[in-house]
């Protein structure tokens, strides 16, 4: 594997396997809807074969999949000109349960996982960098996390974890057909990572279990459209009697060592100021 293409190149995902193929002297091509090295649009099949010209391996990810969107044609198509580009290996970012049929990624694995090529499909758990990157961050500099999910506990996966996992499969012999669910080494609740960033921040942060409604109205409020904001009010409704998001033997699976710890990924983030 020589030349790489990284769709969603400048994600919380994608720039960090950019980085560390660009690191390794890889020639290393970021694609994106708008600010990559190459444009790529999933709804635009145009854009499909000139980012893949010259690739011989690509990290592929659904940014639709927030909002729910599961037409089978987006990824479909994108897999189909990698085949015909000459594409030898696809490494996929999934979620947990993409393997059932009413999954929003289930289509999306199945083009991957019948294209023929070599394959890896990653399936992280909640990213740690949602605390300190996007979606949490505006709460935690609030003060405040308000989120419907009760007394539940997550093993959050650090985003370094997914980036080394990825990196590896696109580089390395050893990872095909593989199927990796990504977790951190242990579950814990909101209350205690709020309790865990303040510590590391020096600043106070309490987490507040509210109900599903009054999420929604709260991202309503804040102009997120109707529908991503039903998509993340569906996906932050988590009930703690559903199976436990505990950890996996993905990470260990794939390079031989424990994943990050939670704790570590709160002192590293603090140092970047991104709490202050």
């Amino acid at each position: 594997m020589k030349n790489f293409l990284i769709l969603g190149g400048t994600g919380k995902t994608g720039r960090r396997i950019a980085s560390r193929l660009t690191a390794a002297g890889h020639e290393v091509r970021t694609a994106s809807r708008t600010g990559g090295d190459v444009r790529l649009d999933l709804d635009d099949p145009a854009t499909h074969a000139p980012a893949l010209a010259g690739v011989t391996a690509a990290y592929l990810i659904e940014p639709g999949s927030v909002a729910g969107v599961t037409d089978p044609p987006r990824m479909a198509a994108l897999v189909d000109a990698a085949v015909a580009a000459g594409v030898q290996r696809l490494v996929l970012l999934s979620a947990p349960g993409a393997d059932r049929e009413t999954h929003p990624l289930h289509t999306t694995e199945q083009a991957v996982r019948g294209s023929g090529l070599e394959w890896t499909v990653l399936r992280p758990g909640w990213f740690a960098q949602n605390f300190s990157e996007d979606f949490w961050l505006p709460a935690v500099r609030g003060g405040t996390l308000a989120f419907p999910a009760g007394e539940a506990r997550l093993s959050f996966i650090d985003a370094e974890d997914i980036a080394d996992v990825a990196t590896a499969a696109l580089t390395a012999d050893g990872h095909r057909g593989q199927v990796y669910e990504l977790r951190g080494p242990r579950s814990i609740g909101f209350g205690e990572a709020a309790d865990l960033i303040a510590k590391a921040s020096g600043k106070p942060l309490q987490y507040l279990a509210i109900t599903p409604e009054a999420f929604l109205e709260q991202q309503l409020s804040r102009g997120v459209p109707q529908q991503v904001a039903e998509r993340m009010t569906h996906l932050m409704t988590i009930d703690s009697t559903r199976v436990p998001d505990g950890p996996t033997d993905g990470v260990e699976r794939a390079l031989g060592r424990a994943p990050r710890r939670f704790e570590d990924f709160v002192i590293a983030a603090a140092a970047t100021g991104c709490w202050s």
